[in-house]
């Protein structure tokens, strides 16, 4: 079975999106209903929805939205990983609130849509620090250069569970692997991040990728963090900027048609269960 760790859901006569206005390629509905046609035939059994940046004053929102996509019969959602702003003086209150139900599995903060400094502020880093015992992830989504940004948290907070996304977001298209591929072992020196491997075809050469053009990328991203420490997800609907989603499964399973079935385990399933307790 596969749990996919990533998707999103946009309903925009539901909740507000500010930024797809800049995104005419994804500037649309994505419904559940959509993605789970497609993800049953690819073999996914569960899934966590990411949140997808709305507007601050839908936050929540949007989570008792895909809570109650969550409840209807044979629903695929298992949990959320919800938005949040560490760097608002609610922060705590929030927190507090979303405690008490057990669907929020993590939090996630954007962070190349906003300045540097804004991980670096005081209230930002005491925050992050609050997610210690909760149980709670936190998602990290940034660029290659921002990535010894994300090394400060994750020492920071050495008692929380993060995960990187996306592979660290490579410029695949650019063949860049410098300096992504230092910074990638850096990182996942720490024992507290897991990487997730998720809808890195959105970056490369929509046309002429192909599961080679990967293999660099994915390869390092296991090879840093080791099978124990990595997870999939789909980035529906992003991933289809690249192809889409049964296309993104495929290439991942090429991939990783080398590993043992222990291994792939991990990647598709075991290690999602564990760090989220699915």
């Amino acid at each position: 079975m596969i749990i996919d760790t990533h998707l999103h859901i946009v309903d925009q006569a539901a909740l507000r999106y500010p930024w797809l206005s800049g995104a005419p390629a994804l500037n649309r509905d994505f419904s559940y209903e959509e993605y789970a046609s497609e993800a049953r035939r690819g073999g996914i059994a569960q899934t966590l929805h990411m949140e997808v940046d709305v507007a601050p004053e839908d936050i929540e929102a949007e989570t008792a939205y895909v809570a109650r996509k969550a409840r209807e019969p044979g629903s695929l959602l298992r949990g959320a990983i919800a938005a949040c702003r560490p760097e608002d003086p609610g922060f705590a209150e929030y927190l507090e609130r979303v405690r008490e139900t057990t669907f929020v599995k993590g939090f996630r903060r954007v962070l190349h849509v906003v300045p540097d400094d804004v991980s670096e502020g005081a209230l930002f880093r005491e925050n992050i620090q609050r997610l210690k015992g909760t149980g709670l992830t936190f998602d990290l989504c940034v660029l290659p250069h921002q990535i010894p940004k994300a090394i400060a948290l994750v020492d920071l907070a050495p008692d929380v569970q993060f995960v990187l996304d996306h592979c660290g977001v490579p410029d695949i298209k650019g063949n860049a692997e410098h300096p992504w591929r230092e910074h990638m072992g850096e990182i996942a020196k720490r024992p507290n991040i897991v990487g997730k491997i998720s809808g890195v075809v959105a970056y490369a050469d929509p046309e002429n990728w192909t599961v080679e053009t990967l293999r660099p990328y994915l390869e390092h991203t296991i090879g840093v963090f080791g099978w124990d420490r990595v997870v999939w997800g789909s980035d529906w609907p992003v991933c289809t900027l690249g192809g889409g989603l049964s296309t993104w499964l495929a290439a991942t399973q090429a991939l990783v048609a080398g590993a043992s079935t222990e291994e792939r385990t991990k990647l598709f399933s075991g290690n999602a269960r564990r760090v989220w307790g699915l």
